[in-house]
């Protein structure tokens, strides 16, 4: 999969890019991490790639003509060229988008390619969202650019590509997963600390038991946590559950 990262700050992924399952998805190949700077088309002297807004306003704005030309420089050049693949996925990193989850970050995984666009300043001139495909964000808070939303987005996408973890199967019981609900309490060693034991469910060993446990315990910390996730669906399915190790 290609990752194409549109950023006035490249070297902040300097480092991300060669620690943990990221490092790993880049070394064995599975991940291709593009950086280019809107810096490279700037204009004049000074490589401008902002300007006031029109009509008055703090701050200052991103300029689209400046924007387009690195996204297009980057699906345009001889590497995409030459491998003959669609034009990659554009996502504008901003508050405005859709709350970022992980659904999202399944769909980008089976992707052959997408491009995250990071802002600074106070934003972008409105025009460029006629060249993106979709929009995302982190949550309903502001920051000063995309940069830690886009680590974000790779280091979620990275983990769902076959090969970089080492258990493909730990992806599809934590939170967020396929269920949709927050992941269950887990324990290791040792079996008691400071007056806190290991559930004796767990310790037991039977594993159909542990299952059915496990089912109710995401339920109820969703429930406890999360409610917005829960869906009658979801109710239901732990009451049939809970009638089955009865019977």
């Amino acid at each position: 999969m290609r990752v194409d990262i549109v950023t006035l700050f490249p070297e902040l992924f300097d480092t991300f890019l060669k620690t943990s399952f990221v490092g790993r998805g880049v070394s064995t190949g599975r991940l291709d991490v593009r950086l280019r700077s809107p810096r490279d088309f700037g204009l004049g002297n000074h490589k401008s790639v902002d300007d006031t807004p029109y009509g008055g306003g703090s701050g200052m704005l991103m300029r689209v003509d400046v924007m387009v030309a690195c996204m297009e420089a980057l699906d345009l050049d001889a590497e995409s060229a030459k491998e003959e693949k669609p034009r990659a996925r554009r996502i504008l990193l901003t508050p405005q988008g859709q709350p970022f989850a992980q659904a999202a970050a399944a769909r980008f995984a089976g992707l052959p390619a997408i491009m995250l666009v990071c802002g600074r300043y106070e934003g972008f001139d409105e025009r460029i969202r006629g060249f993106i495909d979709e929009e995302l964000s982190l949550g309903d808070f502001v920051m000063t650019g995309g940069e830690v939303a886009a680590m974000a987005v790779v280091e979620a996408v990275v983990r769902l590509l076959p090969g970089v973890l080492g258990n493909a199967e730990s992806t599809h019981e934590e939170s967020h997963a396929e269920g949709g609900l927050l992941e269950y309490p887990q324990y290791t060693r040792p079996a008691e600390f400071r007056g806190q034991a290991v559930p004796e469910v767990l310790a037991k060993g039977n594993h159909a038991h542990i299952k059915e446990w496990r089912k109710g315990q995401s339920l109820a910390r969703t429930l406890s946590r999360r409610p917005d996730l829960v869906t009658a669906a979801h109710v239901a399915a732990d009451t049939a559950g809970k009638r089955k190790s009865a019977s």
